[in-house]
């Protein structure tokens, strides 16, 4: 199965239009269509023929040139994740929904961590196992159902592993703090805070990987490859939080999103039509 972007032209049209509380024959008269055309691009993800970007993006707060890319088919560039050795992406699949947990660890220690538990812990367990691995923390993106559903199973398994959530309704000792960082072996992970998508959302970054390989940001919903997690009300807080947590980052660093495909700084900062 080729590469799809978690959210299509018309999910991002939808998202932008309903966080900026504009109607549908607001959006089709800057895109230069008819409202049944528009609401067709949203349904089907199809650009509408004439349909004017720039002017289009413009309303709906987004980077027209990017939006027309996307429409075009853009995807972001292949990512060579044997550059990270100890890192595997784990999906998982609930009624249609994909979603991504993320599996390091330290090649000589063996020391893991598990980032976010997707839908079912027995994938991730699987390479638990093949890789005789011991799993000594668990870091929560997020609390949405869809990334915390394998929790009970790893915790099962590895009762002593520690858990960490930005959630205000977590035990205190499973709270993240803005300094914390965690040794997993030789590697490093920090924090930083990206709400928006999710009151407690949080960005990790996991650095100290061998060969100078480029840090790694797991980013639960709070970017996509070409899009965000969705905002409502709360649109400008996210993307200001991506801009000065995630886009700060060196332009080589691995975004490792809550669903689609993997994707980079620099990908994003150049492709992604939320970020004008």
């Amino acid at each position: 199965m080729g590469v799809t972007l978690e959210d299509s032209l018309g999910d991002i049209l939808r998202k932008a239009r309903t966080s900026t509380h504009i109607e549908p024959v607001v959006a089709a008269q800057a895109a230069g269509v008819a409202v049944s055309e528009y609401e067709r691009m949203e349904e089907t993800g199809k650009p509408a023929a004439g349909c004017r970007f720039a002017e289009l993006g413009a309303k709906l707060l987004l980077d027209g040139v990017k939006l027309k890319r996307i429409a075009e088919g853009w995807l972001p560039k292949p990512v060579v994740t044997s550059v990270w050795c100890e890192l595997r992406v784990i999906t998982t699949q609930d009624d249609g929904m994909a979603v991504n947990a993320y599996l390091v660890w330290d090649e000589v220690t063996r020391e893991a961590a598990v980032f976010d538990t997707g839908f079912d812990a027995a994938p991730i367990l699987a390479h638990i196992d093949e890789h005789q691995l011991q799993i000594k923390h668990i870091f929560i993106t997020h609390s949405h159902g869809d990334h915390v559903a394998g929790l009970a199973g790893l915790r099962e398994r590895f009762p002593k592993a520690r858990i960490h959530t930005n959630s205000k309704n977590a035990p205190v000792e499973q709270r993240i703090r803005a300094n914390d960082f965690i040794m997993l072996g030789s590697l490093r992970v920090t924090n930083r805070d990206t709400p928006g998508h999710a009151e407690d959302g949080v960005t990790y970054i996991v650095g100290n990987w061998p060969e100078d390989a480029p840090h790694v940001a797991i980013v639960g919903d709070a970017l996509f490859a070409g899009s965000m997690g969705g905002a409502r009300d709360q649109l400008e807080l996210a993307r200001s939080k991506v801009r000065e947590q995630i886009f700060s980052l060196p332009a080589a660093t691995l975004v490792c999103p809550g669903h689609g495909p993997l994707t980079t700084v620099e990908e994003e900062k150049a492709n992604n039509p939320w970020f004008p």
